[in-house]
């Protein structure tokens, strides 16, 4: 019982992070090049989602040298205007997937509503795949499905965070992705909407680092360009706040 009574106290929290309603919108060049990418970046969001995404993308720039693939839980139809919105006010672009998709640096390709995304290996370069199979933890398309699909065709040049959301839909794929030699970041409670999806994989041991959210996307920009400086105490203060959190969540009682 005490168990149960913990899970509903979890989730909640103060997010003081501001996030424009009308995002400024930015002025793209012309045609790019194409850019193979040096590592894939696999984010997993759901509610309070949409401004957090157009948080850290929005600080990302047009030369970043990933390629970054999104699952939002949202209905059918939503991700495309989410999509559009996005590359609006993004240096990078921002699309709705479609399957087939080849993965270029300096673009984030979004799950579409009611449909899983996975990434694939291919010889004519990576590529998306959508599939129709059941929803997994109650969610297609699912961060889970996603991440273990990176954890498994990218292995160490794979990078995984897992951000605001009610439940613990990517916590296991994150888990894989650590498991494999990739990077996996959790979006700090304190910046989260509803922190339920990070603080699980947090819980489980899954998440290497812990970041607030106004940092996220500079990390993903250290990581992703090689630069480590400034890295090492963003790292110490992962590790304390991950302490915290454990010291934070109450042990339930041995049965008799």
């Amino acid at each position: 019982m005490q168990k149960i009574l913990v899970a509903g106290r979890v989730g909640r929290q103060r997010n003081t992070t501001k996030v424009s309603a009308e995002p400024k919108t930015v002025t793209k060049g012309g045609p790019r090049v194409a850019r193979q990418p040096n590592r894939v970046v696999a984010l997993g969001v759901s509610t309070g989602g949409p401004n957090a995404l157009q948080y850290v993308l929005s600080q990302i720039p047009a030369d970043f040298p990933a390629a970054l693939l999104v699952v939002q839980h949202m209905p059918e139809g939503f991700t495309e205007m989410l999509a559009k919105r996005l590359d609006d006010c993004c240096e990078i672009d921002v699309a709705e997937a479609r399957s087939g998709d080849i993965l270029l640096a300096g673009r984030a390709l979004i799950a579409p509503g009611n449909r899983h995304m996975m990434a694939r290996r291919m010889p004519r370069g990576d590529v998306t795949v959508l599939t129709d199979s059941a929803p997994v933890n109650g969610h297609r398309p699912s961060v889970d499905v996603l991440f273990h699909s990176v954890a498994q065709e990218f292995g160490p040049s794979s990078i995984a965070v897992l951000m605001t959301g009610m439940g613990e839909d990517g916590a296991d794929g994150l888990g894989a992705v650590r498991n494999s030699g990739g990077t996996t970041i959790a979006q700090s409670e304190e910046s989260c909407v509803v922190s339920g999806m990070p603080r699980a994989a947090i819980l489980k041991g899954y998440a290497s680092h812990v970041v607030h959210l106004e940092k996220i996307g500079a990390f993903l920009v250290s990581q992703c360009s090689g630069e480590r400086e400034g890295t090492e105490q963003m790292e110490r203060k992962s590790l304390a706040e991950k302490q915290e959190v454990k010291e934070r969540t109450p042990v339930s009682s041995p049965r008799n």
